[in-house]
């Protein structure tokens, strides 16, 4: 037993100060009674109905009257049966163990709550009870069942609070919120109510109890129901995941047959690339040493034809080293050299490459001088070879007009190097498309100066492994710009960032 004086209290459900502790007003003799609208102390509740437990068939009473108000009030089929429960088992306990109690009913309009919601509190004088908490946690039942009834009612309410204190009696109140879309219950709506009530006949006991039991029959048929339905359930999920396992199974084999073909395209490439360089190789010095009148003079045509060869050679020296730097990407073999030099030498290097390539005299290739820019610690030859893609391009499908190279600051500490031309342009269409290895785009001077396609995908890839990357504007019949946009300083950790690998060789 609690101390003399020792009120417990115990909420569970939405926070916030309850009506409970106030004592629910009854006119004497009452039995049962329908209060007329009225508010509730608090302001914030309209009284529905009260009655009084005073005998065991009032129990069964409060059970049928609960559905009453919870049907009237929109309740579906299943929360009046709850309601009912709960009211009838608290109901019970104060009937066994304080041999009579009151019952009340409200519409309750919490502060700063979205909805409305019924609530019952049940009273009674008894002898309270001495170990509320233990009861609350399910560690004590009675012999009569008191501890499931509390337990139970808790767990079929929105809301729950109990009040019980030694000599004093115990107040319960429970709470459920009014179905979603209702109409909002006002005061002038618990005449109707009442009116309601009153029209309807009470049952009997026997009636409450055959009601009760056809109500636990379709509740037991909707759990079949339900629990048919959640092996149906279960089984489809069963199946989809042995389909989504087998699906993971199949895309890793092909993830692995994947990964085994890029190893062996890679070495395919890198292996053909090595031995094709050594005779390639010495043709070219054959040729150089021809021309050169090592051997004696040659005759105009002989020069011409040993010209033929060595730019024949020239080119599929080019593409064996496009084949080989892409396999050594691809692989994670690059090498990277970052070094310190300035983009006004980076321009001279290649101003002298690429002056005497341009021969036709309507094409003019124009190197600006930069403007003031940050000393650059990158690799230079992975940054000139992008630029000299861009260049050969561009001198390859301009016909007349200018090839502009120039130089700009970008953003924080990076660089943004152009290569401007009036040539043929590109259609929007395809300004991915040039980007994929051996991808041509057809044309009659695409046709003349056909390429190996691999120039823009291997400048592409060398733009990320600098950190960097490739932008391009371009219209067809107007002319094109490439920029590569790259930071001033070789960030460290710019490959496992980018995808790629490469390893790093500071000097």
């Amino acid at each position: 037993m609690a101390p003399q004086g020792d009120r417990r209290r115990f909420v569970t459900g939405q926070a916030g100060e309850h009506p409970s502790t106030r004592q629910p007003s009854r006119r004497s003799g009452e039995h049962p009674s329908i209060s007329g609208a009225g508010g509730h102390p608090s302001g914030g509740s309209v009284a529905l109905l009260a009655l009084e437990i005073r005998y065991e068939h009032d129990v069964v009473l409060a059970r049928q009257r609960a559905r009453q108000v919870a049907e009237l009030l929109g309740f579906d089929s299943q929360d009046q049966t709850r309601l009912g429960t709960a009211v009838s088992e608290l109901a019970r306990n104060a009937f066994e163990y304080a041999r009579g109690g009151r019952v009340r009913f409200e519409v309750e309009s919490a502060t700063g709550a979205a909805r409305q919601s019924l609530v019952v509190r049940i009273s009674d004088s008894g002898p309270g009870i001495a170990d509320l908490q233990a009861v609350l946690d399910g560690r004590y039942v009675s012999k009569t069942g008191m501890g499931v009834g509390l337990v139970g009612a808790r767990r079929l309410a929105d809301r729950f609070h109990i009040e019980s204190a030694p000599d004093r009696g115990t107040t319960v109140e429970i709470a459920r919120v009014l179905p979603r879309g209702a109409p909002p219950f006002r005061p002038h709506d618990a005449a109707r109510v009442a009116e309601a009530l009153a029209a309807q006949q009470t049952r009997s006991a026997f009636e409450e109890v055959r009601e009760q039991n056809q109500e636990l029959l379709r509740t037991l048929d909707e759990l079949r129901a339900r629990q048919a339905e959640v092996e149906r359930l279960n089984a489809e999920l069963a199946e989809t995941n042995r389909g989504v396992l087998a699906l993971y199974a199949e895309l890793d084999d092909r993830a692995q047959d994947l990964k085994r073909a890029s190893e062996y395209k890679s070495r395919f490439l890198s292996d053909v690339s090595h031995e094709l360089r050594t005779p390639l190789t010495s043709v070219l010095n054959m040729t150089r040493f021809l021309l050169d009148r090592a051997d004696g003079d040659l005759t105009p045509e002989q020069e011409h034809q040993v010209a033929i060869i060595r730019r024949s050679v020239e080119s599929l020296t080019e593409l064996v080293n496009d084949l080989l730097d892409l396999a050594k990407i691809e692989a994670g073999r690059t090498t990277m050299r970052p070094s310190y030099f300035t983009v006004s030498d980076l321009f001279a290097a290649l101003r002298g490459m690429f002056r005497p390539l341009v021969t036709s005299e309507s094409v003019s290739l124009v190197f600006e001088e930069p403007p003031p820019l940050p000393t650059l610690h990158t690799d230079e030859q992975r940054l000139s070879q992008v630029l000299r893609n861009f260049i050969s391009n561009a001198i390859k499908f301009t016909e007349r007009g200018e090839i502009r190279v120039r130089a700009a600051p970008e953003g924080d500490r990076q660089v943004r190097l152009e290569v401007r031309d009036s040539g043929i342009g590109i259609a929007p269409a395809d300004h991915e498309r040039i980007f994929q290895e051996f991808a041509q785009v057809d044309g009659p001077i695409q046709r003349r100066v056909r390429g190996t396609g691999l120039g823009l995908p291997l400048s592409k890839k060398l733009a990320t492994l600098l950190g960097g990357r490739i932008e391009l504007a371009s219209t067809p019949g107007v002319g094109s710009t490439f920029a590569v946009v790259v930071p001033a300083r070789l960030p460290e950790d710019v490959t496992s960032a980018s995808g790629h690998v490469a390893t790093f060789e500071v000097r």
